[in-house]
């Protein structure tokens, strides 16, 4: 196992990590995601720690924070050997005031999660989500006096946009609040579109991309075929959530069949090794639900992809032209580029 800083922090994580949306029961749609029992993830949870994982996701709304609970008790007696990541913001109950990024919220809905972790710190508390009725000056100081207090050590964001991070960096400096120091957002081939923006602000801001989804809700396993669309009623006949071109996808998956053929690897493995090479990224959210989808997944950490199976992979998913992204290409000064080396 690989371990890099997450962010621009002292923060150590190992490349391949894990979510723990699996675990508990899910109700509605999102009983075809959240159904591991506790004996089985409490096993998963083992089994990644002995493969050298140490980061371990998760969030107050999965599962009605089953997820949590399953998490601090498989994690019992290992507490300082892991970082422990967990996100709020979602609703968690029926008073108006039960999901967010206010000030108080945020204080009660981390204490919650610090009980069902059975832990007195998180190595990483993010906000879930926008908050488009809470300021983000509110946002910073409630995150900020975790962090004062000790219940948290660093603190970042998940599926923000690009201009909505940015703004937080600068207000959290301007505030001397602490900072972001990590991005958990939706990344794989299949979905590049942070590539446009979010990825270099994350660069330049020093953020560490945690990604999520890498598989595209098990779409890049290699399971749904254009003969059985719903992949023997997998995941996504029953919560397609991520959008993203089904056909194109049909296509890409022929060229991964033929990658992983060549490495003695799955199909899955090869989505997980490209995101791998990227430097941007800091670091890959596992899901499982069951322990062989565990294994074949730790087997992404062995592989590397050549630099022209990455590119063939990078062209097959290339992302369509976006102004201004196309202007700053097309008008980038060649001169200096070529002074420079880059």
């Amino acid at each position: 196992m690989e371990y890099v800083r997450l962010g621009n922090s002292g923060l150590i994580v190992s490349r391949l990590s894990f979510g723990v949306m699996t675990f508990g029961k899910g109700e509605g749609a999102m009983a075809a995601v959240s159904k591991t029992d506790e004996t089985t993830a409490t096993a998963i949870i083992h089994r990644a720690l002995d493969a050298g994982i140490n980061l371990f996701d998760a969030a107050d709304a999965y599962a009605n924070g089953q997820s949590e609970t399953i998490l601090g008790k498989a994690l019992e007696g290992r507490r300082h050997d892991v970082v422990i990541s967990t996100k709020i913001g979602f609703r968690t109950g029926e008073a108006v005031t039960r999901a967010g990024a206010s000030y108080g919220y945020i204080l009660s809905a981390a204490e919650a999660c610090l009980r069902r972790l059975r832990t007195d710190y998180l190595d990483l508390l993010s906000i879930h989500k926008p908050d488009p009725w809470t300021p983000p000056e509110e946002t910073a100081r409630a995150l900020d006096n975790l962090v004062q207090r000790g219940l948290v050590r660093y603190v970042g964001y998940s599926n923000l946009s690009a201009w909505q991070a940015a703004k937080f960096v600068g207000l959290q400096e301007r505030l001397g609040t602490a900072r972001f120091i990590a991005a958990q957002m939706y990344y794989s081939l299949v979905g590049r579109d942070i590539e446009y923006e979010h990825v270099p602000f994350a660069l330049d801001a020093g953020v560490g991309i945690v990604v999520w989804s890498p598989l595209a809700s098990g779409f890049l396993t290699g399971r749904y075929t254009r003969q059985d669309p719903t992949g023997g009623h997998g995941r996504i006949a029953d919560f397609s959530f991520i959008p993203f071109d089904r056909e194109r996808g049909y296509a890409l998956l022929d060229l991964m069949k033929t990658i992983a053929a060549a490495h003695r690897a799955t199909v899955a493995q090869v989505a997980l090794a490209w995101l791998l090479a990227q430097r941007h990224v800091a670091t890959v959210l596992l899901g499982a639900s069951k322990m062989s989808q565990l294994e074949d997944n730790l087997g992404a950490a062995d592989l590397r992809l050549s630099a022209e199976e990455v590119a063939q992979l990078d062209q097959a998913t290339a992302l369509p032209p976006l102004y201004p992204s196309w202007f700053h290409a097309a008008t980038i000064d060649e001169s200096t580029r070529q002074a420079l080396g880059e």
